[in-house]
């Protein structure tokens, strides 16, 4: 069942943290389309308006720019909404190592005083944004909740904090709390612009522009790549799920496994490119290999993501190449 067939009561009210970003714009387009009442809580810093400006046309859609490290600010977007979706973050394992401070800022201040508001105003459920950095250094693979390693940046240890605080507020307040593990997710709307951006978009935007990519360290480290439709599920899936699972975090991947260097091959390919690419330094903090076992989502979240690599990569494609 994919996320189209997910119903919620009729006048239920969505609030998406980090609406204007490339998951939450994605999100709130859903809902919106899905014909739930939708608000939006971005302050741009990563976001962009244009994600989500011709959502604004909607009657059912409310845009609020605000800073969800002001707790004034989350209370207000909080008040009468039922589910909330937090997807605000700063992400970026290399970013958050120049930038810890701020990291602990917007990761962890920001992401508490998201779930205070959600309790103080009697929402249902609080879904949020975790990260497969959790994982840290531990070896075994798949990904398996319960085996994490130690955490090897400021980003991932964010989001664990953000975990333990999840587990606290069902366990201490009764608010059922649901992180999500995302394994780098990609899609539409993905930013392929910056020094901090993701690799798939980042690749595409560079192999269309005619300029040679480069890959940082052998290319033989591996994913689990997951298209953003899979993720949109999840959210709706946890919103939906029993407060039984509450508390805890669930690995959201598509069960796959990528090497890089076999995508960047993929995507040139898929372009009509034949360019080599460079090859630079390992990044300081990166989990070489990574893919989700998903059974755990499966079992208590009803997760079946729909979108393979291959399906996935294959849309994003059709995208970059309609808008950029």
């Amino acid at each position: 069942m994919g996320y189209r067939d997910i119903t919620f009561e009729k006048n239920s009210v969505f609030l998406v943290g980090g609406g204007a970003g490339f998951i939450g714009s994605n999100l709130c387009e859903a809902l919106v389309e899905m014909g739930y009442t939708v608000r939006c809580l971005d302050n741009l810093s990563t976001g962009k308006y244009e994600n989500i400006a011709h959502l604004t046309e909607k009657e059912n859609f409310t845009f609020i720019r605000g800073d969800i490290r002001e707790l004034d600010t989350c209370m207000e977007a909080a008040e009468g909404v039922t589910y909330v979706m937090n997807q605000a973050a700063w992400g970026s394992v290399p970013r958050s190592i120049e930038m810890p401070l701020l990291y602990e800022e917007v990761n962890i201040r920001g992401t508490l005083n998201m779930m205070e508001a959600a309790r103080q105003s009697g929402v249902k459920k609080f879904v949020y944004a975790s990260s497969s950095s959790v994982y840290g250094d531990h070896p075994v693979l798949p990904k398996k909740e319960g085996q994490e390693g130690k955490v090897l940046s400021p980003y991932a240890l964010t989001k664990k904090v953000d975990e333990e605080y999840g587990r606290l507020y069902k366990e201490l307040y009764g608010l059922d709390t649901y992180g999500l593990r995302y394994f780098n997710v990609f899609g539409r709307r993905q930013d392929p612009e910056g020094m901090y951006a993701a690799v798939i978009p980042k690749f595409i935007k560079q192999l269309m522009d005619g300029e040679v990519p480069t890959i940082n360290g052998d290319g033989r480290q591996s994913r689990d790549f997951t298209y953003i439709d899979n993720v949109i599920e999840a959210n709706l899936k946890a919103a939906h799920a029993s407060s039984d699972a509450a508390g805890q975090a669930f690995n959201i991947g598509a069960g796959g496994r990528e090497y890089l260097i076999d995508i960047y091959y993929d995507l040139c390919e898929a372009l009509g490119k034949k360019t080599e690419p460079n090859f630079g330094p390992p990044r300081k903090g990166d989990i070489r290999d990574s893919n989700a076992d998903i059974s755990k989502a499966r079992e208590l979240l009803g997760y079946a993501p729909e979108y393979d690599f291959k399906k996935g990569i294959a849309l994003a494609i059709d995208w970059y190449k309609e808008n950029l």
